[in-house]
């Protein structure tokens, strides 16, 4: 048997950080996932969909992304119910992420509000000089092209 999602969307809100009793993190969030056709009046739809995961990636997700962040997710669907308070029968269906990347920057995220126009592509010498320089340290997405992809 296989139960396994990978999911690629938007933070719909900040993630929601909590601890258990034991002192464990805890982050729900839900991401929009668009679908791959447009309905009958032309317009993209999407899906809303329920995620939680726990311990130190819990931590990071909720301190470096925020809402309109664009996530990848690798987890497993899980269901539950409880009783609510009115005694009736509550299902959740959600997906227990065993791992998130961030696949922009916070910094990238708020700067797509923006309406500065983009700087000029750097030459290919000083591209070279600017690669030398961490990711963490330039804090910019890479731009990459189907011919630098090694296969």
């Amino acid at each position: 048997m296989l139960n396994r999602s990978v999911l690629v969307g938007r933070l719909t809100k900040d993630p929601e950080l909590r601890y258990t009793n034991n002192g464990v993190a805890v982050a729900n969030f839900t991401i929009a996932v668009n679908r791959p056709f447009k309905n009958q009046d032309g317009e993209q739809e999407a899906d809303f969909i329920n995620c939680v995961i726990w311990r130190k990636p819990a931590e990071n997700l909720a301190s470096y992304m925020s809402k309109g962040s664009m996530v990848g997710v690798d987890g497993r669907i899980q269901t539950r119910s409880y009783d609510n308070q009115e005694g009736k029968r509550i299902f959740i269906t959600e997906v227990v992420a065993e791992s998130v990347q961030f696949l922009e920057t916070k910094q990238s995220n708020q700067n797509q509000g923006n309406n500065n126009p983009q700087q000029p592509k750097q030459s290919t010498q000083s591209q070279n000089e600017s690669s030398k320089q961490s990711l963490e340290e330039a804090g910019e997405p890479v731009d990459l092209q189907d011919d630098d992809l090694p296969f």
